[in-house]
This record gives C-alpha cells, structure tokens and sequence, in this order.
C-alpha cells in the first residue's frame, strides 16, 4: 500500500511539475511527432484538415458567423503565439481564453493530457519552414 501511494504521489507530482515546464516545444523527436500526429488525427484533423491546412478561405466567416480553422501549418497565425498561449488555446478553447468568444475551438482539456498537448504543438512545428519555427521558439523562451 505504501508503495503505490508513492508511485501515485509520483506521478501527480511528475505530472505537476511538467505542466509548468515544458516550454518551448521543439521537433527534435520523430516520436513526439508521430504521436502528435496520430492524437491530431484524431481530434483537430475534423477542423484544420489533414496536412494541417485550416479551412476553405478560412479567413472568412462559415455559415453560422464563426471563424474558420486557421491553417496550422507555418501559414496561419498559430506561430505568431508562443508555446504557453497555443498549449492553453488547446487545452482549454478559445471560449474560456477570449471574452464573449463565440466560435468553434472549445478545447480538449477532458480528452487530452498536458503531453498529448505537447505533442501535437511538435507534429505542428514540423510542418514549419524553418524561419519561422526559430522566430516561434525564441517567443517561447
């Protein structure tokens, strides 16, 4: 019994610890970015397509008034924010980041874990040219 309340304060610990320090995001692993991808797939893919592409002309308005997914491939916006403010869009949606927010995004905090998260931010980054991967990374810093 001992032994698994230690393994429990562990991990909440680990768990603690690494949500307030894993910043910046890098590619650097293929494996964070074949689990990105694969935790992508299947829960943004529906929004920002495959290929991270965004919507349709996603500038514009879709048919209820709302924004479109923004490509996140290097050729939207998503790297003009850093790590934290992406993380937080994820993990918690627009909706709870922006006031009077009335569209789409309304995040996964109830699905996803901070690493699954992390993951996707890295499968994200390796679609960006590398220009703006550095500018992202020293906002990250």
């Amino acid at each position: 019994m001992r032994i698994l309340l230690t393994l429990i304060s562990f991990i909440f610990i680990n768990e603690a610890s690494y949500s307030n320090s894993h910043f910046p995001i890098t590619r650097d692993s293929t494996l964070i970015i074949a689990r990105g991808k694969i935790i992508y797939e299947s829960y943004c893919v529906s929004c920002h397509q495959v290929n991270l592409i965004g919507a349709e002309n996603w500038t514009g308005l879709d048919e209820d008034g709302h924004r479109k997914a923004p490509p996140l491939n290097g050729k939207g916006h998503a790297w003009h924010h850093d790590d934290a403010t992406l993380h937080n869009i994820i993990k918690y949606g627009l909706a709870k980041l922006v006031k009077n927010y009335e569209g789409k995004m309304l995040g996964f905090e109830d699905n996803l874990k901070d690493k699954d998260i992390d993951s996707v931010l890295s499968y994200m980054k390796s679609f960006w040219p590398n220009d703006v991967y550095q500018q992202q990374i020293n906002l990250s810093k």
